[in-house]
């Protein structure tokens, strides 16, 4: 079972599962090769005493459950920015992450000349750590990036972006990983409506957990222990979701294509023939929809 040292995971941060993931994140800098997400920011960002002890020992977070959810966390980081970038190559020029966490691609922006602009939204308590977390950590916050504070479950997302300067009329690409299966499935849907409302061209990317029925017996084992941990943090899991199910939703919300990727999808694309047998899976796929 993974555990997560003291030393990286402290008490009175907004949000411990995403110290987690930048955590695992940065481990895969250090312990896997040939890289699927190249990150420098990802261990300066947790900071000197989190980046010493990782870089001591980083095998810590190398057990089969981390290494498997490394790989998951990873892989839907490179997907969603792969998908970016053909939205740059076609005109696009808003970025938006939704629950951006402790994401760093604002901070190593390859699109900054080409006028990329990056919208950062999040819950407020997680921005003003993260924001923190930059300052002890000396990395910049460039001009080209928005924080946007929203709670998903309350606020107006729309009109939160447009105060922070997101062009209604402009394509967007929109990232939202690691978020839908902490939100209910109405707020989830209601989320989906808003970005359904973006101009043609946008995309948006996002992940969200599917119904055990639809799991191996393995993979059963593996999400309810995953579940487990994850509501020991105090940050639960609420909603999963049917994919075909979904796909017809985002239809109906005026999306001209949707599609989900699965774990076998992921697998084919990014990790095929790994010496060091990386690998994702599980109960979550990713979903692209565009307009």
């Amino acid at each position: 079972m993974t555990t997560f040292p003291t030393n990286i995971v402290r008490q009175g941060e907004p949000s411990r599962s995403a110290l987690t993931v930048a955590s695992l994140r940065a481990v895969h800098q250090l312990l896997d090769e040939p890289l699927v997400l190249p990150d420098p920011m990802a261990l300066p960002l947790l900071g000197a005493s989190a980046e010493a002890a990782l870089r001591d020992d980083p095998f810590v977070l190398n057990d089969p459950m981390s290494r498997g959810l490394r790989g998951a966390l990873v892989v839907r980081s490179r997907f969603v920015e792969d998908e970016l970038a053909r939205c740059v190559a076609a005109g696009v020029r808003q970025y938006v992450l939704l629950g951006a966490g402790l994401d760093t691609f604002a901070y190593r922006n390859p699109y900054g000349d080409a006028g990329l602009r990056v919208f950062e939204v999040d819950h407020p308590g997680t921005q003003r750590w993260k924001q923190q977390l930059l300052a002890d950590a000396g990395i910049g916050v460039p001009a080209s990036l928005a924080f946007v504070p929203v709670d998903f479950e309350r606020d107006d997302l729309g009109g939160a972006l447009r105060q922070a300067g997101f062009r209604a009329e402009q394509a967007a690409c929109v990232s939202w990983m690691g978020v839908t299966m902490y939100l209910t499935a109405d707020a989830v849907l209601r989320t989906l409506g808003t970005i359904a409302g973006f101009a043609a061209g946008s995309c948006l990317c996002f992940d969200y957990r599917v119904p055990t029925t639809m799991l191996n017996p393995i993979e059963r084992v593996v999400s309810d222990v995953l579940e487990q941990q994850i509501a020991a943090l105090g940050e639960p899991w609420l909603s999963t979701f049917d994919p075909a199910q979904l796909q017809s939703q985002l239809l109906e919300l005026g999306f001209s294509f949707a599609e989900s990727a699965t774990p076998d999808d992921l697998n084919v694309r990014y990790f095929a023939r790994r010496k060091d047998g990386l690998r994702t899976g599980g109960g979550v796929r990713i979903m692209c929809a565009k307009k």
